[in-house]
């Protein structure tokens, strides 16, 4: 009797770690983050950006010449990290990093 003790208490702990070992691992809090961040200067394009009055203040503050700068319509399609190439001296790396830390810190919509 106390083999088949035993032996239930083991199958209960392998079904245990069985069901453990395929639940997807719970996301770290930066995980968690970086996911809910919504704006992505290489992912997200200049119009959903500027669309967004809070983005449009990030960017404002970031990079005004772009924001105030009558043609900016024209690269609407385009991502500031594709932008980075025509403006190399304004949107650099610490410049577009700074950005996207910037918008991770945005509440998620």
């Amino acid at each position: 009797m106390r083999l088949v003790t035993v032996v239930s208490a083991l199958a209960l702990a392998l079904t245990a770690s069985s069901a453990l070992a395929q639940a997807p691992a719970p996301q770290t809090a930066t995980a968690a983050k970086a996911s809910a961040a919504p704006y992505s200067v290489a992912k997200t394009d200049i119009g959903t950006l500027l669309d967004d009055p809070a983005v449009k203040a990030v960017l404002a503050k970031r990079v005004p010449e772009l924001v105030q700068n009558d043609e900016i319509d024209m690269a609407r399609g385009m991502t500031l990290a594709d932008v980075q190439q025509y403006a190399p001296d304004m949107l650099t790396e610490k410049a577009l990093a700074d950005i996207d830390a910037d918008l991770a810190k945005l509440p998620g919509k």
